[in-house]
Parts: structure tokens; sequence; C-alpha cells
């Protein structure tokens, strides 16, 4: 019985000690509305103008600004599009008049090192198509409205004029649908910025790969070409790839990422779990659901699952090939069953986070910012590493995938 009591006890200090910590690593951030983002019809789905929250800097950060681009997904069609037009992902009347910021936009020197004092920017995200949509035409039935590239010039002259115009140092971001951004929008982002700023691209968890599924066909290529279409993408993608492929195409990192000539760091799972669950094995393409508990947790999968995912690594790292061993790119591509590790405290940065080359995330992207060291390193394959932070997922929350 005593020791049924200690152990409870102990269990309650662990679960204190987390929550503290928990507090201690997050702040948390009022919205900003661009308003006047809505007279050059740079808007969200539903009409709504754009937003983001702000963190300003301090100190010697207080003329270095970091923007981190929001996830979430994109529409391909207009009723995936309309399904977005009700909540935070297509409307900011639904978003959360505060947020906290921790990992890459933490306030404080022991949990954010490198980036505590920044200007931090959390842009929010609700145009469904990584900010690259532009159409003029309203459906006078859906009141859609496709306006992504608007909406991302319009917060970056926001910022400008908030005092951006003045910075010496400064990052775009992002996880995920924002990851993708931060690539999609790297040398964009560079030429808005200062000429004498010192600016790079960060992607965590964006480079989405245009590979087959388990039953052999390329559903996420289909959805990518749908995504472009629909809002108007082509003409906001990188025109070294547009020039050669498909505007589809153009919407998959791998096809014009050695082009970008802006620093760019990748930080990408090889097993990353969302693209296990919506490129490797999607719902439409395991109708019987073989694929469902492996999904939800890595430690589900059976070996021949395994091996498949083994081979979607192979892939993935193939399409990294074409970075090559460029001075500007770095990379940190460990072997966790994750998606996006640079926005919570666990996996950014703490005594526990993944390591690679005995390297946290947020070191390594510090060191390479700062010139200090090229960081390019790529993990071994699953399970080496015991330091990673593999998701387990609920499966009533388990999204069915594309």
């Amino acid at each position: 019985m005593e020791g049924t009591r200690i152990g409870q006890w102990l269990n309650l200090l662990v679960v204190c000690a987390l929550l503290l910590l928990k507090t201690e690593a997050s702040s948390y951030v009022p919205i900003t509305y661009v308003q006047n983002a809505v007279a050059k019809g740079a808007v969200c789905l539903d009409g709504s103008p754009p937003a983001y929250h702000f963190d300003k800097g301090f100190g010697v950060g207080i003329n270095n600004w970091l923007l981190q681009f929001e996830g979430g997904g994109w529409c391909n069609n207009v009723t995936t599009c309309l399904s977005r037009k009700y909540n935070r992902l297509g409307s900011s009347k639904q978003m959360a008049k505060q947020i906290a910021f921790s990992g890459i936009l933490g306030n404080k020197h022991q949990f954010n090192p490198d980036f505590y004092n920044w200007n931090r920017i959390k842009v929010r995200y609700c145009d469904g198509a990584s900010f690259t949509g532009d159409v003029e035409a309203v459906n006078p039935v859906t009141k859609l409205h496709f306006r992504g590239a608007r909406v991302f010039t319009a917060v970056i002259e926001d910022l400008l004029a908030k005092g951006m115009k003045n910075a010496r140092k400064a990052i775009i971001s992002g996880c995920s649908a924002g990851g993708l951004t931060s690539i999609l929008h790297c040398d964009r982002f560079r030429a808005l910025l200062p000429t004498r700023a010192n600016v790079k691209c960060i992607s965590d968890a964006g480079f989405f790969i245009n590979a087959r599924d388990v039953s052999g066909t390329r559903h996420i290529e289909q959805f990518f070409s749908q995504i472009v279409a629909t809002h108007g993408s082509a003409r906001n993608l990188p025109p070294s790839c547009t020039s050669r492929l498909s505007p589809g195409l153009c919407f998959f990192p791998q096809y014009f990422v050695s082009q970008i000539s802006t620093p760019i760091f990748l930080i990408n799972a090889a097993y990353d779990s969302w693209q296990i669950k919506n490129i490797l094995a999607p719902g439409v393409a395991d109708p019987r659901g073989h694929w469902h508990s492996c999904k939800l947790d890595i430690n589900n999968c059976s070996s021949n699952q395994l091996g498949t995912m083994q081979g979607f690594r192979t892939e993935f790292l193939r399409a990294l090939t074409v970075l090559g061993n460029s001075q500007s790119k770095g990379m940190f591509i460990d072997s966790c069953y994750a998606h996006c590790q640079t926005e919570m405290q666990e996996t950014w940065f703490r005594s526990d986070s993944p390591l690679l080359a005995k390297t946290t995330i947020a070191k390594a992207v510090a060191d390479w910012f700062y010139d200090r060291r090229l960081f390019h390193k790529i993990d071994c394959p699953y399970p080496c590493n015991p330091s990673c932070h593999n998701r387990i997922f609920d499966p009533r929350h388990d999204n069915p995938g594309i």
C-alpha cells in the first residue's frame, strides 16, 4: 500500500513538472488583424482579413525577425474549401484571440537560446493553398476567395511598416503546409526584405514528395494538381519550375528546391507521419484499413509495413539528392515518426529532444544560420535513434487521408 502511494506521488510530481515546463516554455500572444488588406483583396477564403500573432523583439534582437507560417493542409476543390470557410483554416473570425508561443517562437533564453529575443510572428493560415492562390473572380454562390498570394504580400508589407524594413537578420519558416510556404516563397521573401539584411529560410515538415501509394497510384500528384488549378496558383509558383514542368508538379519541392538562391534549411522526418498517412497509405488506397493501426502508432506496424515504409524513406532521400552538397542548404533529417518538430518545446530544444550527430534541431538550425558550421545530416534507418519522439495518434481524431 505504501509503495502504491509513493508511486502515485511520483507520478503526480512528474505531471506537475511537465506542466510547469510547458508553462515556462510558452507565452501567450494576442492576434493582430491586417484590416487594410481587405481593400487589396488580400483575404481569407471567407473574405475576412488575414491575421498574425506578433511578439516583439527586445535587446540585441530588436532588429531581427522570424516569421513562422502556420500549417493545416490544403483544400483542392470548392467542396473542401467550403468546409474550411467556417473554421480557423478559412476564416480569421474563427481564430483564437491569443495563442501560445513555444519552441522556435519561445521568448526565454533557456528554451530558445538563439532566437528568443527576436521579433517572432506566427502568420495564420486561412487560404488553403500555402499562400499561392490568386483568382480575381469571387463565385456569387460560394463567395469563396482564393487570394493566398495576396495575403502573403499584405502580411509582409504590414510587418515591413512595423519595423521589418530595418531588419538586420530575418527568417521565414513554417510547419507542414507552412513549411511548404517557406520553400515556395523563400526567394520572394528575400526580395521583399532590405538588401543589407541576412535573410534565410527554414522549412519544418514541408518537403512533400511525389510518391506512389500502397496501391501503386500517385494520388498526391493528382491532389496537388487540383489545389493549383482551384486556387489559380500557377503564376505564383517558382518560374524555374513552371517553365519546365506542369504547375501541379511545381507544388512539390523536389522539382525546384535546387533552384532556390536564398539559403534554406530543411527539417524533416524521413518517416514523416503525415506523408505516411496521406501519401504512402491514404484511405483511398487502403479501403479495408490494413494500414489504420500502423498509421496511428509505428509500433503497431507489421514487418511488411515497416519494409514498405523503409522503401518510402529511400524514395524521400532520393528526392533530397537534388540539393547535392550545397553550402547554403542545410538539413536535419531524422528517423522519427513525426510531423513538425520546431514549434513544440519537446522536439525543438530540451534535455530529451531528438538528436542527430549529438545535436538538437535548435542547435543545428542556429549553427547553420549564424554560419558556425554547415549542418547537413541524415539519420540512420528506423528504429536506430532512441532520442526520437514518435507520434501516437488518437484513433478518434484520425484523419482518413486525402
